[in-house]
């Protein structure tokens, strides 16, 4: 095995510790990445904050990028040295869900705890989220991985493993999103700007963002939203119907897991629409909505895991939208750290105005 550093968390709601760990080779299927850079995603933090609870001590981070360093036998496609994309699906491709095309939804299990980590005296390491990415290095099953042009600047491309394909896949996957419809999005943040990113992208019509910050509401009208209202108001979803032309929305997606955002998402929706659930309240937290109205105009509700996506034939689309200039990854970065200030750039992800952080590996 060899020593590599990592942030690891060893009690929830603690800062996070740089130190050694101990990575295996990469066994059958298996890869090993060097990593250039990772994001922080508010799942991260709200693991290490103990919402989900878990097991301890951890390596969080699942939104990354870098090279093929190491390959075990088995692996298909893959070539040392290709630049990928490291993303948290793990998917089995033989389970009911993977081969009836929702490899988000793998029903095959796995134990971080018996992963590819260890501490440095050889002790038990859990992988968060199959990927352990507040680290130098991971090694990862293949089919995490997506391979990318090596030109791709490896902290816009890190984006795309989490807040991009999840922002952008709920609304072309799990909304259905048609050109010409309208579109609400609650939740200006990170994956909120991806969902406002793939709503323009599918031609709605207008693109209502909702969010408790006048600056959120401003950046996201530079990355498409039309109209923006604020949260804050008496009954926001009457400034939302007047912004639609006095209509409601054909889709609402809920990016952020606050409750009151839940309890409020039907009372945007058109006759028929849809509301489409991203964000991760805290285990046990409790929303209420009245059922009798969605009946009675055929409106739903619904979860999307990672937007949904098939990363193999998902990523390549939006990295070659990113090339286009279509996908603005590079203006969600709002600031680069070094692993020696991750504690650091989760305060700032945490004080609300940051889009996304991002530790690099290399810092020129």
């Amino acid at each position: 095995m060899q020593t590599i550093k990592a942030a690891v968390c060893h009690a929830f709601n603690e800062p996070l510790v740089i130190q050694d760990i101990l990575l295996r080779a990469p066994e059958q299927g298996e890869v090993e990445v060097t990593l250039d850079a990772v994001a922080i995603c508010h799942s991260d933090i709200s693991y290490a904050e103990g919402a989900w609870g878990g097991s301890l001590p951890a390596v969080y981070g699942h939104e990354a990028a870098g090279r093929i360093t190491a390959m075990g036998d088995g692996v298909r496609g893959l070539a040392l040295g290709d630049s990928v994309v490291v993303t948290l699906i793990r998917a089995c491709g033989t389970c009911g869900s993977c081969a009836g095309g929702a490899p988000t939804q793998c029903e095959t299990p796995y134990d971080g705890d018996h992963g590819p980590i260890k501490t440095a005296a050889g002790g038990k390491l859990h992988q968060a989220m199959a990927t352990g990415a507040f680290a130098e290095k991971v090694v990862v099953d293949q089919n995490q991985v997506v391979r990318i042009s090596a030109d791709i600047p490896k902290d816009a491309a890190s984006l795309i493993a989490c807040g991009v394909i999840t922002g952008v896949g709920a609304v072309v996957n799990a909304a259905g999103l048609r050109a010409g419809q309208d579109v609400v999005v609650i939740g200006a943040g990170g994956v909120g700007l991806n969902a406002i990113q793939g709503a323009r992208i599918a031609g709605a019509r207008r693109i209502v963002a909702i969010d408790l910050s006048e600056e959120k509401l401003a950046i996201a009208k530079e990355f498409g939203a039309t109209h923006g209202v604020l949260a804050t108001g008496d009954k926001p979803w009457r400034d939302s119907f007047q912004a639609l032309g006095g209509r409601g929305a054909d889709a609402v997606i809920v990016t952020v897991g606050a409750i009151p955002a839940y309890d409020a998402a039907p009372k945007y929706l058109a006759r028929g629409g849809k509301v489409v659930m991203v964000g991760m309240p805290h285990s046990g937290a409790m929303a209420s909505f009245e059922p009798v109205m969605l009946a009675a105009v055929g409106q739903g509700m619904v979860g999307s895991k990672m937007g949904d996506v098939v990363i193999q034939r998902d990523i390549p689309w939006m990295v070659d939208l990113y090339q286009q200039g279509r996908l603005h990854l590079d203006q969600l970065i709002s600031g680069r750290w070094r692993l020696d200030q991750i504690n650091q750039a989760i305060a700032d992800t945490k004080a609300g105005s940051a889009k996304r952080n991002v530790i690099l590996f290399d810092p020129q």
